[in-house]
């Protein structure tokens, strides 16, 4: 289903990029390609005239909101809002609903979960809390590049089933200690206010996590391990300016993921995880921590065949429940279920997978005709 879709470079300030979704139409914010991250959205450049057509607001089935105020480049986007930016925003908002046309606002990061000041409107987002969820909110992945195509020469690797499973994790697990919670208070300022609003511990990912790999470091008879722990406020891989650097990190992460048979996944300062993304892409099976989660597409994907489910509560018993799962799936199955873990990113969760069936949520009644996958 192709979606009319209206925005306007006039509500863009100066100096500040567009949302990637208007990036086919408005070519000049398209990132340069010499980097693997960069080149995240070539292909849905490349189909996005199937998926969508730019019009005027009146022939519009849709109007985009050409910015994310959150998400500004060179911004302190942690702490502070662009007060520029929203109010231009807050106009174009106001142009839209004057019109009758439905508008959608991407609106990311780490503060994703807050209330978006402007009503009626369909949010897209990378994560809420289920119990606080709203109808138009939409749950959009954390694109990343496809690390098959990227990094392991355009061929899956394909694991074999072992006697004992390999539970992999390459990143940032803080202990709970209190110099580390000062430093992370002034670092992430605003954001760590508004989990506390939504009556979130900001610690929560962090100490959820360290937890759980605590338990499988102890359960040597159930699980064997595969754990690069990165300890400090900020992580390398994530953050890091330098290509050089990050090229390197990168490497050692992909390694990481492709010796492992499943990968820990649980939320970081937001209740999402770029992880889980991740390892989809590289066709490897996520051991999903469910913290009030909503998931991209939940009203179609069937979430739980293609991740080992572990409720919040069930933590102490990770490693018995990962061990149990291992244990059930012949060894057939385990190497489908990497072939369909890697489908699943392609088809749904890569940007053009996202954007490609971006028109389901605008469907009438999709929960009732919906057929999970």
């Amino acid at each position: 289903m192709k979606l009319n879709i209206y925005s306007d470079k006039n509500y863009l300030p100066n100096g500040i990029e567009t949302v990637p979704m208007l990036y086919p139409f408005w070519t000049e914010f398209i990132p340069s390609e010499k980097y693997p991250w960069n080149r995240l959205y070539g292909n849905y450049i490349e189909v996005s005239n199937s998926l969508f057509q730019m019009t005027s607001l009146e022939e519009a089935d849709l109007a985009i909101m050409p910015i994310n105020w959150r998400m500004i480049r060179g911004e302190s986007w942690r702490s502070k809002v662009n007060k520029q930016a929203q109010d231009i925003a807050m106009q174009f908002a106001e142009k839209v609903a004057n019109s009758g046309k439905e508008l959608a606002i991407f609106f990311s990061g780490d503060c994703c979960a807050e209330k978006v000041p402007v009503n009626n409107a369909t949010i897209i987002r990378t994560a809420v809390y289920r119990s606080q969820s709203r109808q138009k909110d939409i749950i959009m992945p954390s694109f990343v590049e496809d690390y098959v195509k990227e990094y392991l020469g355009g061929e899956i690797s394909i694991r074999q089933k072992s006697a004992k499973p390999v539970i992999g994790f390459c990143g940032l697990a803080n202990p709970d200690s209190w110099d580390i919670k000062l430093k992370e208070f002034i670092y992430h300022g605003l954001m760590l206010a508004k989990s506390l609003e939504l009556g979130v511990s900001p610690y929560k990912g962090k100490i959820l996590r360290s937890k759980a790999l605590k338990i499988f470091t102890e359960s040597p008879s159930l699980v064997n391990t595969n754990f690069i722990i990165t300890k400090g406020s900020e992580s390398v891989y994530l953050n890091t300016q330098n290509p050089e650097i990050r090229q390197k990190t990168r490497a050692e992460y992909v390694k990481n993921l492709v010796e492992s048979d499943y990968l820990l996944c649980c939320r970081g300062s937001a209740n999402y995880s770029i992880r889980l993304y991740e390892i989809l892409s590289c066709g490897r099976i996520p051991i999903f921590i469910n913290t009030d989660c909503v998931l991209p597409f939940d009203f179609i994907i069937d979430w739980k065949k293609y991740c080992i489910w572990i409720e919040e509560k069930e933590i102490p018993y990770i490693a018995e429940k990962v061990a149990e799962f291992h244990s059930n799936i012949s060894d057939q199955e385990f190497i489908d279920l990497q072939h369909e873990c890697r489908n699943l990113w392609k088809k749904w969760l890569s940007a053009e997978g996202f954007y490609t069936n971006l028109h389901l949520h605008f469907q009438e009644n999709r929960t009732s005709t919906a057929t999970q996958i």
